[in-house]
């Protein structure tokens, strides 16, 4: 019997085991599951337990306290186990798309100089004024002869843990779902690797399918360049403003010195360009709303970033803020026609279409400007500044606007663009808020002639003071020659130009009745607002309130065209890479803002010499021998003329 036990217990042991049954994925997904699904279930039972009323609640089994924790714990075992498996998901997802999408991106070794569109503003008749990319001017520049300040500037202002990454920052991958979930918008930090790629690889579109391609091709760049490498190649690729691509052509641009002489606010001022080269460029002179340069500002920003990142003293940075005020630039490579204009229609194009569309999007636009017509009021404006130089008149500038359609004919902001002595980029006919003087006067003797009065219609033009309450201060108005003339038409008051007539005018229509015609024909400063009505007075009439020269000659220009109002215009087709039309101005005939009887009295007035006889004579420059309206305007200390005309 032993034996056969034995015997037995033998045969027991070499019995084959039976194979272990393996459970795939997909399985144990299925799994975990029904598992929360149950879980779910649970938390509704405990859900409508609190809601339900006590009386109901006492007639449930209450939980041991044992058994309430046993539950606790698996209810964040079940919790722990599904966020681990949404990590696992999550990971394997990314994987898979990154697998996916590498298969038709450029090859990481492919970064080179991506051929950018140039952007053309032309001339009414297709004359060039300003090519923003006529060629891309660039040199290629070395690692080893780019100066240590300027590296250090640039990452301490692109991406100060250029050095710590991977060609992207972890918190992006959250920052970009979130920015498209909430705010509508597909944003996320961009490491200098991933500006690379986009300058260089991918397109500018705003899309999370681009921002993903970046990333990956940003962690290809990473793995297969050294740092050193790729901050070359981005410094090389960089845009620094028009076609100035690449920091060796910008160095030669803005400074024209070897770059191995940069000083450190050079360097800084070139840091910070790249991000936005159209509004940071000394020649675009954009100012914020206090008149400090934009580009004085950012490079600020860059040399306090430097020193936060501790790439130069506290001691060097006083030091840069200093020099940064007498930083200088060289003007020679730039060459452009009617600067003031191109500028005034590369402002108003950025509005329309954005700055990346404009700077690379191949975009031809044709203005409103008569090339021959601006040279020539750039002549004038330079020669007749230059004659009156002995009374320190330094500057000046001219307007010629086609008043049945508003086109911008000609546009000179000031006597030399480039003359720094006297704030040459300043745009005076757009940026300018200045005194009319008396060329305010016809929208005074406009609202007399709304009122019922004619060209013939009697003022006395005698000594006068003025009080519209007894809080305001008595005023008493003086011609320019100190005399007065008794009677006077209202034909003579406004052709001679005669002040204490025009105060009487104010007087007689109201100052808010004034304020609210010139509003409606395009004074925007002139709004009929409460703070205005207390701030003008009957002074108002002779210029003692500012104006923008454009608003102004578009008023004017309702005279010349029967009372109708039409806004200045400078651009009147743009044109993309491809040919498709994306703008083109359709001409309107108009809003009318006063008869037409009226503007043609004005008008008459204007360019009857013999109403001027009283102030200037008969052989006054005013008389050129052709009925052309004019009129005429200073301020009290000289310091403002101008004279409006049109035929």
């Amino acid at each position: 019997m032993q034996d056969l036990s034995e015997q037995a217990v033998v045969v027991k042991e070499i019995e084959p085991q039976a194979p272990k049954r393996k459970i795939s994925l997909w399985r144990r997904l299925q799994w975990l599951l029904r598992r929360i699904k149950v879980k779910l279930a649970i938390y509704w039972e405990k859900f409508l337990y609190l809601i339900m009323p006590k009386k109901s609640r006492s007639r449930r089994r209450q939980l041991s306290p044992s058994e309430k924790r046993l539950k606790k714990i698996k209810t964040w075992r079940i919790i722990a186990v599904a966020f681990c498996a949404l990590v696992v998901l999550g990971i394997i997802a990314f994987f898979l798309m990154f697998i996916w999408f590498s298969k038709d991106l450029p090859k990481p070794g492919e970064v080179i100089r991506r051929e950018g569109y140039s952007s053309k503003i032309y001339d009414r008749d297709g004359e060039l004024l300003y090519d923003l990319f006529q060629e891309e001017r660039r040199q290629a520049s070395k690692i080893e002869d780019i100066p240590d300040v300027l590296k250090n500037a640039t990452v301490a202002i692109e991406d100060r843990d250029f050095y710590k990454h991977r060609g992207f920052d972890f918190l992006t991958i959250v920052r970009i779902p979130y920015n498209f979930l909430f705010r509508g918008r597909v944003v996320g930090g961009s490491t200098l690797t991933q500006q690379l790629v986009k300058n260089a690889l991918l397109t500018n579109e705003r899309t999370i399918i681009r921002k993903f391609k970046e990333l990956v091709l940003s962690i290809q760049i990473e793995r297969k360049f050294n740092k050193d490498e790729i901050l070359n190649m981005y410094l090389n690729e960089a845009p620094y403003g028009g076609n100035i691509w690449g920091v060796a052509t910008a160095v030669e641009t803005y400074f024209n010195k070897p770059m191995s002489e940069l000083s450190t606010v050079e360097s800084a001022f070139l840091a910070g360009l790249p991000q936005r080269p159209s509004v940071y460029s000394p020649y675009s002179a954009r100012l914020d709303k206090d008149g400090e340069p934009f580009w004085k500002m950012r490079t600020q920003a860059v040399l306090k970033a430097m020193k936060e990142n501790n790439y130069i003293s506290s001691e060097e940075y006083e030091q840069s803020l200093e020099e940064l005020n007498n930083l200088t630039f060289d003007r020679s490579i730039s060459e452009i026609k009617a600067p003031h204009f191109v500028f005034y229609v590369q402002s108003q194009l950025e509005e329309m279409f954005g700055e990346e569309l404009l700077m690379k999007g191949g975009l031809n636009v044709t203005t409103t400007l008569d090339w021959e017509l601006q040279e020539l009021a750039q002549t004038v404006v330079t020669e007749e500044v230059e004659a009156v130089a002995k009374y320190e008149i330094s500057n000046g500038a001219a307007l010629a606007v086609q008043p049945q359609t508003g086109e911008i004919l000609a546009m000179v902001g000031s006597k030399d663009y480039f003359n720094e002595e006297i704030g040459g980029q300043f745009n005076v006919t757009a940026d300018g808020l200045r005194q009319p003087g008396s060329a305010i006067k016809p929208i005074t003797y406009l609202a007399m002639l709304r009122r019922g009065f004619t060209p013939a219609s009697m003022l006395m033009d005698v000594q006068t003071t003025f009080a519209r309450n007894e809080a305001e201060k008595p005023y008493t108005p003086r011609n320019y020659d100190g005399q007065f003339r008794g009677p006077v038409s209202l034909r003579q008051s406004l052709g001679s130009s005669l002040n204490i007539p025009a105060v009487k005018s104010l007087a007689t229509v109201g100052l808010e009745g004034f304020l609210t015609l010139a509003y409606d024909m395009g004074l925007k400063t002139f709004e009929p607002s409460k703070e205005n009505l207390q701030r003008f007075g009957l002074a108002l009439t002779l210029g003692g309130g500012e104006v923008y020269m454009l608003d102004l000659a578009a008023a004017y220009s309702i005279f010349a065209n029967g009372g109708r109002k039409v806004e200045p215009i400078a651009i009147l087709k743009v044109v993309d890479n491809n040919g498709r039309v994306l703008f083109e101005h359709k001409q309107t005939q108009g809003k009318r803002i006063i008869e037409e009887g009226e503007a043609f009295l004005i008008n008459h007035i204007l360019s009857d010499n013999n109403a001027r006889l009283l102030a200037f004579g008969a052989n006054s420059l005013l008389n050129t021998g052709r009925p052309i309206a004019v009129k005429t305007g200073t301020t009290n200390d000289m310091k403002d003329n101008w004279t409006i005309g049109w035929s």
